[in-house]
């Protein structure tokens, strides 16, 4: 990058216009720069899961995690760019399995909650879901590529079931919904 970023305030923005990646300029209301919010909003969810104590295997997943969600909103970014493919798709799908295999199998609706790590992996997903809307709006008047939608789906699924994880490992259950509760 070099000096590129030695000047953090630019001015080009007090118009209410934004950049792309390509050198064109949007409104900074536009359905793109929306989209990218959201991933940013997203990332910026899985570094505060990464601030509590974790397992090693889980912190590393999260990392990876993070540099994926990077170059999403890179390719947000740039329209024409692909930069996530099925092959990172697959890797959460593989990751998914391998934490999803010694859970008990769901027979309710679960809370988010449990420990504070559990929860925020929910809160995570909830942001996750929300950028890929704005992704599925984005490519509702727009061309974008299958690739980041899809990995923001199994991301979201993902972080579902890390936060089962992240309960059991620290000896919890999940938070089960009771129907009729306060009926």
């Amino acid at each position: 990058m070099g000096h590129r970023l030695s000047k953090i305030y630019t001015r080009t923005g007090d118009a209410g216009t934004t950049g792309l990646g390509d050198g064109a300029r949007v409104s900074k209301d536009s359905l793109r720069i929306h989209a990218l919010g959201e991933v940013d909003e997203a990332n910026a969810a899985v570094g505060l899961l990464l601030c509590e104590e974790l397992p090693e295997d889980v912190r590393a997943l999260l990392v990876n995690v993070q540099h994926d969600l990077f170059d999403l909103g890179g390719e947000v970014c740039i329209p024409g760019m692909s930069l996530i493919t099925g092959r990172q798709v697959e890797q959460l799908e593989s990751e998914l399995d391998r934490l999803n295999e010694p859970l008990p199998p769901l027979k309710d609706f679960i809370l988010p909650g449990g420990t504070r790590a559990a929860a925020l992996a929910h809160h995570a997903r909830t942001v996750c879901r929300r950028a890929e809307r704005a992704l599925v709006a984005l490519a509702q008047a727009e061309t974008v590529n299958d690739g980041p939608r899809q990995y923001l789906n199994r991301l979201s699924d993902l972080l579902f079931v890390l936060g089962r994880a992240l309960n059991r490992w620290s000896g919890r259950g999940d938070v089960l919904w009771q129907k009729g509760k306060n009926a």
